[in-house]
């Protein structure tokens, strides 16, 4: 096989790999459409096995490892993650089996069968990249891979790449990297040998204690700090009545800190339970009788589903809700479609600390908004790009730090304010008030909210079924649902983030991956783990903490709340209370750009439960 020789086709046979594993082409650029019409025909699966998408380097390395041993290792986020694991999982038996990592120039050198893992970076820009071992000389190693030049082998080759090696005197054993701009971490082998083997990172969960602090007062809280020439810092100092992070004139000087630990404990979750959510969101997708447990009407299901197979609705930022206390790191649930505590966390709290001369660590936030540029970028946006908010304070300042971000990826950008100022025009097209065509649009309405709205308004509509188009009649208003259920208007978020939005998704994560160390017991039904822990009763669709009750081990209800999801199902998840840190319930936010992790801010409230009059304020990383 030569660089040069032309790429195959994605998902032709390259070669084989020792034990007859099959080797597949990964370049997308030539999928065939009508053999993976949508996302679900990409994922890879074996007696029934997840093993990886298809052709990815992930992939490939599960596969063969099952096919050859009969063992697997855990899902992971990114392929340099595999590093940080410390065992595989024998399928039949269940049992764990050690995994140990062993650095580029270590003297336990690779074997047959080890993973060859890269470092993100360079040529494995954000992802990095993993290969198998199966052929170990002194002075070369030869390796077999998916998604890294997609040839076809040499006949009777069970390989496909050669790196050069060297033994030093002292026995190290190094690998060149063949790319200048991409770094090999080292191999991980399962052995019980642990001999310069690198060490099982015991997590000390002291480090996991948030930290309440206060800015030395020198008169700050007197004086004003955003700079109210910008947009959006005007319109959030209009809401907040003032220069403050928090509505609370006697916390102007108080935030919050945690240390490196935790932020990269918070930092490796978010990127794996996103993965997770998109797993366990393409499962109910593909079983009717779960998807009926999310309450959702007839009408959107085909457009969820049209939504999720098209690889062009990119989701451009999310978050995650979690209880970060010395017991461990939990996650709640997934904001997969959210517009709130954007701009506090990516912008207020960095100018917050600024202003009050804050020096502890660093700002969590410090990212966000460039990754959120970043994110815009990747979307596959062509044109003006509309946003679409309501007539609300919050909104607004959360729509215009937006509209900045998308501005700054290099889109032209405009704010339509309510729906009164679109007109359907004679091509069936939604058109603004100059005009020009709503193709692209990113709203503050989260689709749970627009979606009571898009059930009466589809009323008129059921007998179209499952062929349910929004109707026009030139020159009148849209309504909501003819904007976001446009077959032409691509919105962000997409309509799939229904789904690991939605808290229906949190019992089926726990049943697709029991006793994960991020997820809490959760189920449909009350159970007796669940009376035994205590639990947490939430709607499967509702905002801002509305109808929550928490309820201890001996089924006292301690904390509770109203509000207008009452008549929702249910879900009942396992009792994992905030951390208290001096007068407030804490809760971590941590932010994703294009699903990866960006930034971490704070909620805090003196109720257990945090709601929609929750205070942010300022997170600093020791």
């Amino acid at each position: 096989m030569k660089s040069s020789d032309p790429a195959s086709d994605f998902g032709t046979l390259l070669g084989y790999a020792p034990g007859n594993v099959a080797v597949y082409s990964s370049d997308y650029d030539t999928a065939d459409e009508s053999i993976y019409p949508n996302r679900s025909a990409y994922r890879s699966y074996l007696d029934g096995i997840y093993m990886g998408y298809k052709w990815q380097c992930v992939e490939f390395a599960r596969r063969w490892m099952y096919l050859n041993h009969g063992y697997i290792f855990d899902d992971i986020a990114m392929a340099y993650d595999i590093f940080e694991l410390r065992s595989v999982r024998d399928v039949n038996s269940q049992n764990r089996l050690p995994l140990n990592a062993f650095k580029n120039g270590a003297k336990h050198h690779p074997q047959v069968g080890s993973l060859l893992i890269w470092e993100e970076g360079g040529e494995f820009e954000e992802t990095g990249h993993v290969a198998v071992v199966v052929e170990v000389y002194e002075d070369k190693i030869r390796l077999a891979e998916q998604n890294v030049g997609h040839q076809i082998w040499p006949t009777n080759q069970s390989w496909c790449r050669e790196l050069k090696a060297k033994v030093t005197k002292d026995g190290d054993y190094w690998i060149e990297c063949s790319y200048s701009d991409a770094t090999i971490l080292g191999w991980m082998t399962q052995t019980d040998e642990t001999e310069y083997a690198e060490p099982t990172s015991e997590l000390n969960t002291d480090l996991f204690i948030i930290e309440a602090h206060k800015a030395v007062d020198t008169g700050q809280a007197n004086k004003s700090w955003l700079n109210i020439a910008n947009d959006d810092e005007a319109a959030y100092v209009e809401m907040m009545q003032g220069h403050k992070l928090t509505s609370v004139a006697e916390d102007q000087h108080n935030y919050f800190a945690i240390s490196q630990t935790a932020q990269q404990s918070i930092e490796h979750a978010t990127n794996e339970l996103h993965g997770l959510f998109m797993h366990a969101t393409d499962y109910v997708l593909q079983h009717p009788e779960l998807l009926k447990k999310f309450n959702l009407p007839d009408v959107v299901i085909n457009k969820i589903r049209q939504s999720w197979d098209n690889r062009l609705n990119q989701l451009i930022t999310s978050r995650f809700d979690f209880a970060l206390t010395a017991a461990g790191l939990k996650v709640y649930e997934y904001n997969c479609d959210s517009a709130s505590c954007y701009m506090e966390s990516g912008k207020v709290q960095g100018k917050w600390a600024k202003h009050f001369g804050v020096k502890t660590g660093v700002d969590a936030g410090q990212n966000l908004f460039k990754d959120l540029v970043k994110a815009w970028r990747k979307s596959e946006v062509k044109g003006l790009v509309h946003i679409l908010q309501d007539d609300e304070p919050e909104e607004h300042y959360h729509a215009l730090f937006m509209k900045e971000a998308i501005e700054a990826a290099g889109f032209e950008c405009k704010l339509v304010i309510g729906l009164s100022t679109l007109r359907w025009n004679e091509s069936g097209n939604i058109v603004d008030a100059d005009g020009a065509q709503l193709s692209y649009v990113w709203k503050t309405w989260s689709w749970e909210t627009a979606l009571d709205q898009i059930r009466e308004e589809c009323e008129a509509d059921q007998s179209l079924g499952d062929n349910f188009e929004p109707q026009f009649k030139i020159g009148e208003t849209p309504r909501l649902v003819d904007v976001l259920l446009r077959k032409n208007v691509m919105v962000f978020e997409p309509l799939w983030t229904l789904i690991p939005s939605n808290k229906a998704i949190l019992p089926i994560l726990w049943s697709l991956f029991p006793n994960h160390k991020y997820l809490l017991n959760t189920a449909f039904e009350l159970n007796d783990e669940l009376l035994q822990t205590g639990y947490v009763v939430k709607p499967i669709v509702g905002r801002c903490g509305a109808n929550i009750q928490l309820v201890d081990k001996q089924q006292q209800v301690i904390e509770k709340t109203m509000g207008h999801f009452a008549e929702q199902d249910q879900i009942y998840q396992q009792l994992f209370a905030l951390p208290k840190v001096d007068d407030y319930f804490v809760q971590i936010c941590s932010f994703t750009a294009a699903g990866k992790y960006s930034g971490g801010g704070v909620r805090v409230d003196k109720s257990m439960i945090i709601n929609g009059h929750s205070d942010c304020m300022a997170l600093r990383i020791k």
